[in-house]
């Protein structure tokens, strides 16, 4: 299973493993962690999964699809380069070790 580091805006870091195929939203709201909400329970319909995917990692991801390039410009807190949502990065061993930084607000 995959270990994540969520980092919340407050700094708390919070090291969690996930099970392959789950995504990073589910990892968080699963696990309790807050800074995800995922309000549309992972349908790229709402933008509260937002997380800041730390740059070493960026790359490694599958690009963001048009569906989620859309829902990042609705959310509630800076869109940065880095900026992805959670519900459309699938986790594998390939992603052992991914750090996503929460940003300030989801909502």
């Amino acid at each position: 299973m995959p270990k994540v580091t969520y980092i919340h805006h407050s700094g708390a870091e919070h090291v969690v493993e996930v099970p392959d195929g789950w995504t990073l939203m589910q990892g968080a709201t699963l696990n309790g962690i807050d800074g995800i909400v995922g309000e549309c329970g992972g349908a790229c319909g709402c933008a509260t999964c937002h997380v800041y995917v730390d740059e070493a990692w960026a790359e490694r991801l599958a690009p963001a699809r048009d569906d989620e390039n859309e829902m990042l410009d609705c959310t509630a807190s800076e869109r940065r380069p880095n900026s992805r949502l959670g519900c459309q990065i699938k986790l594998s061993g390939e992603l052992d070790g991914l750090v996503a930084r929460m940003p300030e607000t989801q909502t």
